[in-house]
């Protein structure tokens, strides 16, 4: 078989081939739902998404991913994944990857696991350490900045409020029900907002923001950066402003940035900085939640819900599909 030309173009026809990732590593994870070991679930959702990269027609680098390479089964920094992954050739690609957001969800039963993938042309995606990362996000349609990682939360709040054109009391933040946030959940609460606070699953809280359906209205707190560097691909293929900020415990964290170009450890970046070019984002149910159901188990196969999004159409599908394994290659059964 012949070696195509190297190509750095993300093909509209690769967005279905990013559902099969995470609807590969959604079912391998759905084994695990309700059986109380997180990283058993997690493992088997590394390992069916690893496997299914084989399958993709790119020539990726795992930018965004569960850990350094010493790490390894964990789809590590610097991987190389895709059909050419190895070998070269084919399109070149940057991956970001999260095969199961949401372990305790998982582990527990919980609502708002899913397995997450996004891609971009190579340097599109800022790499980021796997550092805590200070977020904040709103939805789409608003003036630019109209809410800043400077800001206090009382003006945030208030300038949100002007220009949706509502009291503060209208609004509602989500944030992760973590001890850290608790004196910006008593801000958001002192200014009269509402607050949806969520065990887990800060990829799906910021893109609820762009959601209408989902009632939230801003996103914020700290969380992982990997996840906010998903989080801004998937605005940036909906819309809306995302803002993020690291967050460092200590100098080798940030000479480890300063080694992956982040100069200045205090910057705030913008949307377009931490996912630009042409983006596309995909992520599969693992437990329901607002955005999509999870994995539902039928004897020989599983149905799943996924949406694939991309930053040059501005196109959003959900995709429900019926999975049956006596017919499906061995990367999609777990």
């Amino acid at each position: 078989m012949s070696t195509p030309p190297e190509s750095t173009v993300v093909d509209r026809n690769l967005a279905l081939e990013l559902v099969r990732v995470t609807e590969a590593a959604a079912i391998a994870a759905s084994n695990w739902v309700g059986k109380g070991d997180k990283n058993a679930a997690d493992a088997a959702a590394v390992a069916a998404m690893r496997r299914a990269f084989d399958t993709v027609a790119i020539d990726g680098t795992v930018v965004i991913g569960e850990g350094e390479m010493d790490e390894a089964p964990m789809l590590y920094i610097g991987e190389k994944v895709g059909l050419y992954g190895k070998t070269g050739g084919g399109p070149v690609a940057d991956i970001a990857v999260d095969p199961l957001e949401g372990t305790s969800i998982t582990a527990k039963g919980g609502p708002n696991a899913m397995s997450t993938v996004a891609l971009a042309e190579r340097g599109g995606f800022l790499h980021a350490p796997d550092i805590y990362m200070e977020k904040l996000a709103v939805g789409p349609g608003l003036p630019r900045d109209v809410v800043s990682l400077e800001a206090s939360m009382e003006e945030n709040l208030r300038e949100l409020a002007k220009a949706k054109k509502c009291d503060v009391s209208d609004l509602t933040v989500c944030m992760l029900d973590r001890e850290r946030h608790k004196e910006l959940l008593r801000a958001c609460r002192a200014a009269g907002a509402r607050v949806m606070l969520i065990p887990d699953g800060d990829v799906a809280g910021v893109v609820a923001v762009s959601q209408p359906e989902s009632g939230v209205d801003i996103y914020v707190g700290s969380g992982g950066a990997p996840e906010g560097v998903l989080a801004a691909a998937a605005l940036r293929c909906i819309g809306g402003q995302f803002y993020g900020r690291l967050l460092f415990e200590n100098e080798e964290q940030i000479a480890r940035a300063r080694q992956m170009g982040i100069t200045d450890p205090h910057r705030i970046f913008r949307l377009e900085e931490i996912a630009k070019g042409d983006v596309m984002f995909a992520a599969t149910g693992v437990t329901t939640g607002p955005m999509l159901r999870g994995v539902r188990r039928f004897g020989g196969g599983a149905v799943t819900h996924s949406i694939v999004m991309r930053s040059k159409s501005g196109t959003v599908r959900y995709i429900e599909a019926h999975h049956h394994f006596a017919t499906k290659p061995a990367a999609f059964v777990s």
